[in-house]
């Protein structure tokens, strides 16, 4: 392992846990209020404001999108107050905006990190084709093999008929074909509307009762989900998904594969990474933020690569120590 710089070697998870606490006390704030845009930019506005405290080098490789769309966290904008190490940095300020718009289940503040270099850049093709799977199964799927053969060695790998497994899949058109061989095939099925980050980490989490995320979502997202699932002992695979002629045509010219499998080391090829998630409305994973007047309570996970270590951070911050401290009001 390198030393001074190359590689992120110190325990970063905590600090993470930090970036995305406070977007999601923000962003909470925006629960069901119906405002996707004002809950986004607040998650943003606290995410760069905590990871210009923290001693890295880093550059957004997976953000929201090009410098011209800035405020948000552009892809390749520069955060950290500019110290080593130098780190490739993922984020999504909410996994699953629309639930948190419309007072639903499910969504996040997530931030990844690896070392520089070592993240998979999707460029503009923001969509591809996924499965992911616990620890339990890795290792036995194979994303060009049909649904019904992957559910078929997940239920063996884990000691279960293929009726016990539960699924877990975007709602959307694209994705009926896949609905109705999981239906034949005999397995349950749990539809959401948003946020495949979580829905990915879940089935690394035992206690959400969800064997395999499937179907195609965002390529960012995949990206996320690996930097966690490396921690947590699970397995992601993905194909980058083109919506149209052009899109595939303009991939090829760009030099991107969509027929190749893309693995756990191809989404990001270093153990040595590290991942935080907060939940901002309830879920399976993380519960939501509770306000309670003079205090905010949160609920986080973090992990880190290296040593396989997964926490879950149960905070209580006061509101009236916070304001005076920083620059946002909580």
């Amino acid at each position: 392992m390198d030393v001074l710089g190359a590689t992120p070697t110190r325990n970063l998870a905590l600090e993470l846990a930090r970036v995305t606490e406070a977007a999601a006390m923000m962003a909470g704030r925006f629960m069901g209020r119906g405002d996707k845009e004002g809950a986004d930019q607040a998650a943003v506005n606290a995410m760069r404001l905590i990871l210009s405290t923290i001693d890295l080098n880093g550059i957004i490789v997976i953000g929201e999108g090009e410098k011209d769309q800035a405020p948000m966290l552009y892809n390749g904008e520069i955060v950290g107050n500019g110290s080593a190490p130098d780190v490739d940095v993922a984020v999504d300020p909410i996994d699953g905006t629309r639930p948190l718009a419309f007072g639903r289940s499910n969504s996040l503040a997530t931030v990844a990190l690896a070392p520089r270099g070592t993240m998979f850049d999707p460029g503009p093709f923001v969509y591809m084709n996924k499965i992911a799977v616990g620890p339990e199964a890795k290792g036995k799927i194979n994303i060009e093999k049909s649904i019904t053969e992957n559910l078929q060695a997940i239920a063996k790998a884990k000691g279960k008929a293929v009726e016990d497994l539960t699924t877990v899949i975007l709602d959307r058109p694209r994705h009926d074909g896949m609905i109705a061989e999981i239906r034949k095939a005999g397995a349950r099925i749990r539809h959401i509307p948003d946020g495949d980050v979580g829905a990915a980490l879940m089935t690394a989490w035992h206690e959400s009762g969800v064997d395999v995320l499937l179907g195609v979502g965002g390529t960012p997202e995949g990206v996320l989900a690996a930097c966690a699932l490396r921690a947590m002992g699970g397995e992601i695979q993905g194909k980058l998904y083109a919506r149209d002629e052009d899109e595939l045509r303009r991939g090829r010219e760009q030099g991107y594969d969509f027929d190749k499998v893309l693995t756990m080391d191809d989404f990001v090829s270093s153990e040595d990474v590290f991942f935080a998630a907060t939940g901002i409305t309830d879920g399976e994973l993380l519960k939501g933020v509770r306000y309670y007047g003079d205090r905010i309570t949160t609920d986080t996970l973090v992990v880190r690569g290296l040593t396989g270590t997964v926490r879950q951070i149960a905070a209580t911050h006061k509101v009236m120590k916070l304001d005076d401290l920083s620059a946002i009001r909580y």
